[in-house]
């Protein structure tokens, strides 16, 4: 698939990255239904890449571009070093995450921890662009814990954005670093879009894409009023195929959406090829979980998938649309 300069530098639409959701496999399966959305890598922290495996934390396919590699981490040298490796894997951006509320980074003082420092955070995005050619974007909060988000979104994109630095990706919630575990971090702290397009309003020169509780397309094109983009995240994993359309609805390209049988038919020769090289049908299959959502046969899908994962063998997704055939056609 070949990519244009101009779909390398558009966030119009992304989907969101995702712990223990958005690795190749799901990445290749995304790029599948949709040409024009920006994806995303799982978070890898700066100490993973520089010290770990970097052909299997880094590694992807080419049909994926455009594709970020978001980071983890809270040291500018090794933050610079890590967006260094990336930009040589060939992604397409260097995302560093300055939102997730997890324990695990609270312990590492990375993620939304970094709300609190924007001075650090300007280091750390000023050693990543001094490292790379390719864009360097941050994804944030609006606060954390008694910050007042008027004050300290302003306060901490300000300071980031003194050296030039330009492209945000605002999920419209405070975090709660302590009383919230991270799944209620990303649905009880209220929304505020208003917030989101007033910074896009009062910092017209910025690129800033809206995040958080867009669970449609119809939700997201209504979204995308003021600000420059939007970024889908749960709702893209488990209902993917509304990413089909995103191609015609948000970038008003004329192309037909892929039917979902073409892309388990293209979905099963990857997995056949990934097979042969040691990688288990259920790191792929997990991902398609969602694909017949709302459509006959769904159920049997999902159970097929999940039944036979143990011992899954290579034609898993012929078999399981086979069985939903089967059970469409007797019904």
């Amino acid at each position: 698939m070949t990519v244009s300069i101009a779909e390398n530098t558009d966030w119009r639409f992304c989907v969101a990255p995702m712990m223990d959701g958005t690795d190749r496999h799901c990445r290749y399966f995304h790029r599948l239904l949709t040409r024009r959305a920006r994806l995303y890598t799982e978070m890898i922290t700066a100490d993973a890449i520089i010290h770990g495996d970097r052909d299997r934390l880094l590694g992807f396919d080419a049909s994926e571009h455009a594709v970020a590699l978001q980071l983890g981490g809270g040291d500018p040298a090794k933050l610079g070093n890590a967006a260094k490796i990336g930009e040589a894997f060939g992604y397409d951006e260097i995302n560093l995450n300055v939102g997730c509320p997890s324990g695990r980074v609270q312990s590492g003082a990375f993620g939304a921890c970094l709300m609190k420092q924007p001075a650090l955070v300007a280091h750390c995005v000023g050693a990543m662009r001094d490292a790379v050619a390719i864009p360097v974007t941050v994804k944030c909060r609006i606060g954390v814990d008694d910050q007042e988000p008027a004050e300290s979104l302003f306060e901490f994109i300000d300071a980031v954005a003194q050296s030039g630095y330009n492209i945000f990706i605002v999920h419209a919630r405070k975090a709660w670093l302590d009383g919230l575990s991270p799944k209620e971090n990303r649905t009880i702290p209220p929304l505020d879009y208003a917030l989101v397009r007033r910074l896009k309003r009062e910092r017209s020169d910025l690129t800033v894409v809206l995040n958080g509780g867009l669970e449609t397309l119809a939700q997201s094109n209504q979204a995308l009023d003021g600000v420059d983009g939007v970024m889908l995240g749960r709702a893209a994993y488990g209902t993917p195929y509304i990413l089909s359309d995103v191609d015609r609805e948000i970038f008003g390209d004329p192309a037909p959406a892929p039917l979902r049988e073409d892309v388990v038919r293209a979905m099963s020769e990857y997995l056949k090829a990934q097979f042969l090289l040691g990688v288990r049908p259920h790191s792929i299959t997990r991902h398609m979980l969602g694909l017949f959502h709302g459509v006959p046969g769904a159920r049997t899908w999902r159970r097929f998938l999940s039944e036979n994962a143990p011992a899954a063998r290579d034609d898993i997704l012929d078999r399981a649309a086979d069985a939903m055939r089967n059970r469409y056609v007797a019904a």
